[in-house]
């Protein structure tokens, strides 16, 4: 695929005819650099009205379908980064149990690139990224990028939190 917008516009592109939120895709970007690697970090992602989760991860422009450190660290920090923005803005109490991974995940599409300089691929077939480094840089990313984004946009962090709750009490009435 090739999208003018990049990644931004291939989730639009994965949502066309569906309801979304927040209607332009949450878009973070950064550069990291190190003594000992380099990696920059492409990330887009957008709530649908549809119940499944779609995750596109890539390293180089290589399709990472079995994901790997990056899609790794990009769950982990959208979970920790999606939990304290709801207790920050009081939408979880303190005796609230913390949203799940499965909560936060429901309904999003996203796109997560990451262009290193020496990749290590899992396999003959490159179908998972094992950098273990990568996951760290990842998480580091989505969590400032993330936090940024929710503090600047409390009407949509709050219509977010609301899906992944009412995601919650579904799968605990579920459960019982």
């Amino acid at each position: 695929f090739h999208f003018e917008g990049g990644v931004a516009e291939f989730v639009s592109y994965l949502n066309q005819g569906k309801a979304v939120l927040p209607t332009e895709p949450i878009f973070i970007e950064k550069e990291i650099e190190d003594e000992k690697s380099y990696c920059k970090v492409e990330i887009a992602m957008q709530y649908s009205d549809s119940y499944n989760e779609s995750f596109f991860p890539y390293c180089n422009n290589i399709h990472t379908i079995e994901g790997g450190t990056h899609l790794s660290g990009f769950r982990s920090a959208l979970t920790r980064a999606l939990n304290d923005y709801a207790r920050r803005a009081k939408l979880l109490k303190d005796d609230d149990p913390n949203l799940s991974g499965d909560d936060v995940r429901e309904r999003l599409s996203a796109v997560i690139s990451v262009k290193l300089g020496e990749p290590q691929f899992e396999g003959q077939t490159k179908t998972r990224l094992g950098n273990p480094e990568v996951k760290g840089m990842v998480d580091s990313a989505v969590a400032a990028g993330l936090n940024q984004y929710l503090d600047e946009n409390p009407a949509v962090g709050r219509r977010i939190i609301e899906k992944a709750l009412t995601a919650s009490r579904a799968r605990e009435a579920a459960r019982k």
